[in-house]
């Protein structure tokens, strides 16, 4: 049963379509994270290796949540690694080395691409496709990639 909600059929895809590329950045971000904490080596070890843990746990909620607002807009959530990687703007990267700093750094760049699209995309979701709740939604989103991003970059001092 299509929703009913007060946004024009045409502007609730444009919002899942915004919401899957998305989705599909956080999935890799996400895959990205478990990797360093999967991976990662060196002095610095155990604390890397539970920040990276608290990091992804945190992601993997965002994912959910998302997925779940897709759906409220009465469209599927993308659900594949086929259909993440041909949506994402990130990167799989193969690293030569498994140090903190490039984790770090890697991931940094990550949530800060995801910051840029976000933003980008708040006023386009409620002025133009006239959903406010996605807007907000991605708002949140947005707060919750900066809060990551200023904590890996603390990193790094």
């Amino acid at each position: 049963m299509e929703p009913h909600i007060g946004i024009h059929e045409n502007h609730l895809a444009a919002s899942a379509q915004i919401l899957s590329k998305l989705l599909a950045d956080e999935y890799v971000l996400y895959t990205k994270t478990r990797n360093a904490h999967w991976n990662i080596e060196g002095a610095d070890f155990y604390n890397k290796h539970l920040f990276f843990e608290a990091q992804y746990n945190e992601l993997d909620e965002l994912i959910d949540s998302l997925a779940e607002r897709i759906r409220s807009l009465g469209h599927y959530a993308v659900a594949s690694l086929k259909q993440f990687l041909a949506l994402t703007q990130l990167t799989e990267e193969n690293r030569s080395s498994n140090d903190s700093a490039g984790y770090i750094k890697e991931l940094l760049v990550d949530h800060e691409s995801i910051i840029i699209s976000l933003r980008e995309n708040i006023d386009h979701l409620a002025t133009d496709l006239k959903d406010a709740g996605t807007s907000d939604y991605v708002t949140g989103l947005l707060e919750t990639h900066e809060k990551m991003a200023w904590m890996l970059r603390a990193h790094l001092k």
